[in-house]
């Protein structure tokens, strides 16, 4: 007998009770379904940026010790969410088994190859061998088993785009997809890590709507990477710092915009301590949308109220209304962005 599921996956909760999946300190990854769930035989793990940033730094970079980490977290946690960042990412495979009370209420059926667009850090999963980390995309290729709930997305992994560029596509799909919302024709949008995998996409967005009057500005750390972002005409202004300097990037968008600000912030840097450069970089009333894991969002809270800054701040969900499409997408639009996504993240 198949036992009832919750929509949400809250009977998977094992502590603490009451709580969804996602918040859970440790959930069961016993990989018998109930009646709602999907069973998926699990490929590859693409581990979101903040989390995988922070798992290479502990490990020194070393490839055995980043395995012995995540193996460790899904361990203790039945699913791959970092104590440290709390992120976690998506994965890639097929499903295995659909539960009986799915039936006509989903288009998936067993076999079909997919990818999962809820964050591993509600996932049940199952790592039962690493086989191979590659370190410069945050991809784990795994042999594993892994829960979609009911209430979980995915996104059937399209015949015309490789999997391995699907997946890096789809794993960073909020961002474009809320740049879409929030971009007007004539602002001055600042993407701030825009030359790593979620800014490239978002800068993208920004450039075909800001249209004529507007202006698109890019921040990355290093020269070599913005000069392939204006090489593909990207950003209007390209500039090269460290975000995590606030002053620094203050004064710089001071000047790249005749001291008015911007509209509009986007954040897609993966390490800590970026926010006040955020939040300075935007003109009062303007909207920071805080699309990296690794923000804290009581600092930026507490540091806009410290510098009297009214400013709109978004909180980046990973989901967005048709943002599968919207990524895959660009990668069908642009040939220069599809042949630079596949050779850095595919």
């Amino acid at each position: 007998m198949i036992k009832k599921g919750n929509p949400y996956g809250t009977h998977r909760v094992i502590e603490p009770k009451g709580v969804l999946p996602q918040p859970a300190l440790k959930v069961d990854n016993t990989m018998e379904i109930y009646d709602n769930e999907v069973l998926i035989n699990v490929q590859t793990l693409n581990v979101d940026s903040a989390s995988f940033t922070q798992i290479s730094d502990q490990a020194g970079g070393d490839v055995e010790k980043i395995k012995e980490i995540m193996k460790g977290i899904v361990a203790e946690r039945g699913k791959h969410q970092n104590p440290v960042t709390g992120s976690g990412g998506m994965l890639i495979g097929t499903v295995e088994q659909i539960g009986p009370a799915l039936e006509g209420k989903t288009d998936l059926k067993v076999g079909d190859k997919i990818a999962t667009l809820v964050s591993l850090s509600l996932t049940p999963l199952v790592i039962e061998e690493i086989l191979e980390v590659r370190k410069e995309i945050d991809q784990v290729d795994i042999k594993g088993k892994a829960i979609l709930f009911e209430s979980g997305i995915y996104a059937k992994i399209p015949t015309d785009i490789p999997e391995n560029l699907a997946l890096s596509v789809l794993d960073v799909a909020g961002a474009p997809a809320q740049t879409v919302k929030l971009v007007k024709e004539g602002d001055t949008v600042l993407v701030l890590g825009g030359a790593g995998k979620s800014g490239l996409l978002c800068l993208y967005e920004a450039k075909k709507l800001v249209g004529p009057t507007g202006k698109v500005i890019c921040w990355a750390h290093r020269q070599s990477s913005l000069d392939t972002v204006k090489e593909l005409g990207l950003a209007d202004v390209c500039i090269a710092g460290d975000a995590t300097d606030a002053i620094e990037v203050y004064e710089k968008i001071m000047e790249a915009t005749d001291g008015k600000l911007c509209d509009l912030v986007i954040s897609c840097v993966s390490r800590p301590n970026c926010e006040m450069s955020a939040i300075l970089a935007t003109k009062d009333e303007g909207t920071v949308y805080f699309f990296s894991m690794a923000t804290s969002f009581t600092k930026a809270a507490l540091g806009a109220e410290g510098v009297g800054k009214d400013v709109n701040m978004m909180v980046g969900n990973g989901y967005c209304k048709g943002h599968a499409e919207i990524s895959l997408q660009i990668m069908r639009e642009s040939k220069e962005l599809r042949d630079l996504y596949t050779k850095l993240y595919a």
